[in-house]
């Protein structure tokens, strides 16, 4: 906070200040007792009537009164990882998209529209990665239009948490009708740890198709439909794994998208009485020495923040958060 040479705090932002990462202190009534202040650090997306919003690397949004302020300041972004590979948002949510396509996609201006059948939001949802070439209200309508003709929900996609996503699109979603529905991580971590783990990966099958036994394991295995074999091949280069189960079902099973420098590890599954096996563990680690034999020298995943045991298991293999990513869905009246 911005104190002065007498002790007191300070406000000094402005509604000027909008867009940039601040610092500020607030006087709430959710204040915990005994404490009169409060603190919040984030973006400054508006500043209206008297209130502003700031998002928080979350997405999570606070609403503040201007009378409210007791002290803010503008900050630095958040400080660069030490550890593990370096990458921008740009980079990352590229590679991201191309280890997940859709069936069908579209521009406008760049932002990319994309449908899979309803098979995952992340094939089935507006990627805005720049300029949409129109105002942001019409180009919200037209991605309403779009999905509205395939009979999808309407979806976009955004990130907060890092230099260069979205807080300022978040914002105007939510002022547009637009609520978001689901939030993950996107994690890093360099790759040649994994390989190195000792875990038995004898077990472990790869391929570069999937078949029917890894689909009976994965968890959308309800929502097969060509647009399900269509998307998980997708990707510069491709591989499945496996660990022979019972009854034709994989004990295990796992994905990985070598590209470039990144591997993309996804759908990483383990049936619930095999798990605390290390099987997780032995899938990543088979992917990981066949990136790396691609070349591949760091990796990404996706984990939904709810999901404490993968996080658990991310920790122990060195991945880091890198930013978090939602979903917005149009609240049809």
């Amino acid at each position: 906070m911005e104190i002065t040479g007498g002790g007191r705090l300070e406000v000094r932002i402005t509604s000027a200040d909008v867009g940039k990462r601040v610092s500020v202190r607030y006087v709430t009534d959710s204040a915990e007792a005994g404490a009169r202040f409060t603190d919040a650090v984030g973006v400054l997306t508006s500043w209206d009537s008297g209130v502003l919003l700031i998002t928080r690397k979350s997405g999570e949004s606070v609403r503040i009164a201007e009378t409210a302020l007791a002290a803010g300041k503008v900050v630095p972004p958040a400080p660069a990882r030490r550890r593990g590979p370096s990458a921008t948002f740009l980079e990352l949510a590229r590679a991201t998209a191309r280890a997940w396509q859709p069936v069908e996609s579209e521009a406008l201006g760049e932002w990319t529209l994309r449908a899979a059948d309803g098979f995952t939001r992340r094939a089935n949802s507006a990627l805005p990665l720049g300029d949409p070439g129109l105002p942001v209200a019409e180009a919200l309508e037209h991605v309403r239009a779009w999905y509205a003709a395939r009979k999808l929900p309407a979806y976009i996609q955004t990130a907060t948490g890092a230099e260069g996503t979205q807080e300022l699109l978040c914002a105007a979603l939510d002022r547009h009708g637009w609520r978001r529905e689901v939030s993950a991580e996107v994690r890093i971590g360099a790759l040649a740890p994994i390989g190195d783990l000792d875990a038995d990966i004898s077990a472990v099958r790869l391929s570069r198709t999937v078949d029917e036994a890894w689909l009976h394991r994965y968890q959308r295995f309800e929502e097969a439909s060509p647009a399900v074999r269509s998307v998980l091949a997708s990707g510069p280069s491709v591989w499945f794994a496996s660990v022979a189960g019972t009854g034709g079902v994989p004990a295990a099973i796992g994905r990985c998208v070598v590209d470039g420098r990144w591997a993309g590890f996804m759908a990483v599954e383990v049936d619930p009485g095999q798990r605390r096996r290390g099987l997780a563990t032995s899938v990543m680690t088979a992917l990981a020495r066949q990136a790396l034999d691609e070349g591949a020298s760091a990796s990404w995943l996706q984990v939904e923040t709810d999901n404490d045991g993968a996080r658990a298991l991310y920790d122990g293999m060195g991945f880091a958060p890198h930013h978090h990513y939602h979903h917005y869905r149009w609240a049809e009246a």
